[in-house]
């Protein structure tokens, strides 16, 4: 039997990336700088006039299962997803979408303010519109001259 198969010379590779991914989703530890997979969820991050949006796909979340945070410039959004009931591990074939508890962080990339973010959840898709902080202005420090103070001398 031939390793390759001619015309078609990445599919052993496949086939290899397959077994790693099931020998892999066994081992509850986690290897980055290993695995270069999409981090769940998906997100987008754009820009809309005085705000930033941020939308992620969710299938199979609930809204109330979800924890979106902002502090020092990091949002971070935390969830669970479970899978069919009644459908153990080694029930599997082909396992795709990620289950259990999951957590994104990101750096944004401009001052946000943090106070007035709003969240809607509609059909398995989560937006997040983050209102831009004004930028902050400038402002003159007045020098004091140090030589001319009526302080006593020690």
């Amino acid at each position: 039997m031939a390793v390759f198969r001619w015309g078609q010379p990445w599919v052993p590779f496949q086939d290899l990336e397959r077994e790693v991914d099931r020998l892999l989703s066994s081992v509850s530890l986690g290897f980055p700088g290993i695995r270069f997979g999409r981090q769940y969820p998906a997100v987008n991050l754009y820009e809309v006039e005085n705000e930033l949006h941020l939308t992620a796909e969710l299938p199979g979340v609930k809204g109330d299962e979800l924890e979106i945070t902002v502090a020092d410039g990091i949002l971070t959004i935390r969830g669970r997803r479970v899978g069919p009931e009644g459908i153990s591990d080694d029930r599997y074939r082909r396992q795709e979408r990620p289950r259990g508890n999951w957590q994104r962080s990101f750096q944004l990339p401009e001052r946000v303010l943090e106070d007035q973010l709003a969240a809607e959840f509609t059909n398995g898709v989560l937006k997040i519109r983050l209102p831009r902080a004004p930028v902050p202005r400038p402002r003159q420090i007045k020098v004091v001259d140090g030589n001319s103070s009526s302080s006593p001398e020690v």
